[in-house]
Formats: C-alpha cells, sequence, structure tokens
C-alpha cells in the first residue's frame, strides 16, 4: 500500500527492492522496500516531492546561495534519486554525486525512471561511510543523508567521527541534511541532533507536531552548517505546508537535545524499528 503524504518511509528488513506504478498518477513510480514505499518519482514533474519531509529537505536546499544558482551536492543513499532530481531540475547543470551501495535497485531505477539528458547525476555503487571517507576536502556545498538499511538508519551514518567527515567534505558555509526516523520520547533522535550541533556552529531539527509530541512514529530532519540557517524563512514554509512542521534552533534546541550524548563509532545504533504498522506485518 502506498504512503500518504505524511507518513514517515525506510522499508522494512524483508522483502526485495521493487519499483512499482503509483496508481494514482500515471508515469509516476514508488520505490518500494518490502511493503514500505520509500520513494516516489515522476521523471515528468521532478519538483514534485510526495513525502513531506522531503519537501521540507527541499526548502532547505532552495534557501541555499542564490535561486538557480548551481551547486555541488552529494546524495547518501539513492532510492529514486528523488531530491537529486529535484536539484537537476532547480538549478541545472548542478554536479551531484548519489552514493547508493544498492546497485541493482539503481538499475531497476534507471530503466523504469530514467535520469534527463545530461543531468549531471552520477551514481556511486558505495556506501555512505566509504562514499564520503573518498570525497576530497571542501567538495560539496550540500551532503543529503537519507539511507536506511531496511527500516533504520544504519548506526555508522548518525556518528560523530562520521559529522567530521561530513564537515571535511563540505564547504566552508555548506549544509547538512538528514532524514532520520523515530517515536517516543525520540531519545535516539535526540542523540542524533546532539552530534550534529556538536560539529556544527549552527543546527536545527524538523518534525511533525505528532511526532514532536510523542504519539507517532515520524520523519525528523536535522540541520547542520559552519554558517547560518535561515529557520525563520524555513519554519515559515514549513507551518504553511499541508502537513506542518515544526522547527527548532538555538536555545530550543540546546534543552531539548540536554542529557542527550552523541553518538560515537564505539556506542552507535541504529534508528528504532518502526512499528508493525508500518512494515506491512
Amino acid at each position: 500500500m502506498a504512503r500518504r503524504r505524511d507518513e514517515p518511509t525506510g522499508g522494512p528488513t524483508a522483502g526485495g527492492a521493487r519499483v512499482v506504478p503509483d496508481p494514482d498518477r500515471p508515469g509516476s513510480w514508488f520505490v518500494r522496500i518490502g511493503t514500505t514505499d520509500q520513494s516516489h518519482v515522476d521523471p515528468d514533474r521532478p519538483t514534485l516531492l510526495e513525502f513531506d519531509y522531503m519537501q521540507r529537505m527541499a526548502e532547505a536546499i532552495d534557501a541555499y546561495g542564490d535561486p538557480g544558482e548551481r551547486i555541488r551536492a552529494v546524495h547518501i543513499g539513492g532510492a529514486g534519486m528523488s531530491l537529486a532530481r529535484y536539484v537537476a531540475a532547480t538549478r541545472p547543470t548542478s554536479a551531484q554525486i548519489v552514493l547508493e551501495p544498492d546497485a541493482e535497485l539503481t538499475r531497476e531505477v534507471r530503466d523504469k525512471a530514467p535520469l534527463p539528458r545530461q543531468s549531471g547525476i552520477k551514481v556511486r555503487p558505495v556506501d555512505g561511510r566509504s562514499g564520503i571517507a573518498a570525497m576530497p576536502d571542501d567538495y560539496a556545498q550540500v551532503v543529503i543523508l537519507d539511507a536506511f538499511a531496511g527500516a533504520r538508519v544504519p548506526p555508522e551514518l548518525t556518528t560523530v567521527e562520521f559529522y567530521a567527515d561530513v564537515r571535511r567534505v563540505l564547504t566552508g558555509g555548506g549544509l547538512f541534511l538528514a532524514n532520520v526516523t523515530d517515536s517516543g520520547a525520540l531519545d535516539w533522535a535526540r542523540r542524533a541532533a546532539a552530534g550534529v550541533a556538536a560539529t556544527w556552529s549552527h543546527a536545527a531539527v524538523s518534525a511533525e507536531p505528532s511526532t514532536w509530541r510523542g504519539r507517532r512514529f515520524g520523519n525528523v530532519v536535522l540541520y547542520g552548517s559552519a554558517a547560518p540557517i535561515p529557520t525563520r524563512q524555513l519554519a515559515r514554509a514549513a507551518a504553511g505546508a499541508v502537513f506542518a512542521y515544526r522547527i527548532i534552533d538555538g536555545q530550543d534546541l540546546v534543552d531539548w537535545c540536554a542529557g542527550a550524548r552523541a553518538f560515537t563509532d564505539a556506542d552507535a545504533e541504529a534508528s528504532p524499528e518502526p512499528p508493525s504498522m508500518f512494515l506491512g506485518h
């Protein structure tokens, strides 16, 4: 069953990857892992983002630099390459690298939902940690993390050691964005956010209100940069969305992360398993 736009993403551990038609939008596709839709792609409408968290990330990318300005972006996790297609459409000639270890999934996506010609999107069949480690210093202006192993964010992608490597790859004012999932008191997300806040001088977190209140399992977007993040602009956009998000930064973020220890390579944990309703059990 296809997810609504307000439902979190991240596939179940069972089953293989498939690219299946969207029954409501001819020519569109869902990237489905088991019974969970991880990504939505409309090759003819690359600026149509089906999932709310992707809309929030797109707004942050739009706010970076000048509108339409070419950027260098790295995507950790590929799936349907929805955000990479968005950047290619809104910032033509941008150079983008997608780190996606599942080469079979990439082939299926390319076959059913081909990338536009001269998109500037290059896919490397490597995991995020290895792919970032191989990149030169000051390469990217934006790094986007949206990677799941089954239904969970891999533990090695939310540690302070990994964040430090991402900071090395980013330019001085570059932007880091991450989509993670959690529920309840958001203890895991707070630890992931604490690492972002410890790595970059400016940080923020956004989520849908019911996720903030612990009422539902949901997506949490993390932001990090050495430069100020335009949180007021992003908050206005998020508040007016169909599924509104609330964004916090500054002292509110410090208070929210209070007592949360940033993950390290020595004690990293994968994000919590979603409730069975999200796994189709």
